[in-house]
């Protein structure tokens, strides 16, 4: 069986509250994976608000420099547009 990325989103879509999203959460992904997740969300909104430098990311949230860099990368090879969106999506 392969997995199919699609039906994971789908699946995230169809809860109706966040109560319910959690348990979901807590059955697909370890602690360590949940953290994971929440520390890389942070670091795309602090790098897409600009006010603080990768160096200041990393002491002040305990994030990586590697986990950093690849976020930053990641936004560096965004289409304008697409960055545009995320910034909607993340800052608002």
């Amino acid at each position: 069986m392969r997995a199919n990325w699609e039906s994971v989103v789908e699946k995230v879509l169809s809860y109706p509250n966040s109560d319910e999203l959690g348990i979901l959460f807590q059955l697909l992904l370890t602690e360590e994976e949940r953290s994971a997740v929440a520390g890389r969300l942070k670091v795309f909104q602090l790098l897409l608000q600009g006010d603080l430098s990768q160096r200041q990311i990393s002491a002040d949230y305990q994030v990586s420099i590697a986990t950093i860099t690849r976020c930053s990368n990641y936004l560096k090879n965004m289409q304008p547009e697409q960055k545009q969106k995320i910034q909607q999506l993340l800052l608002d």
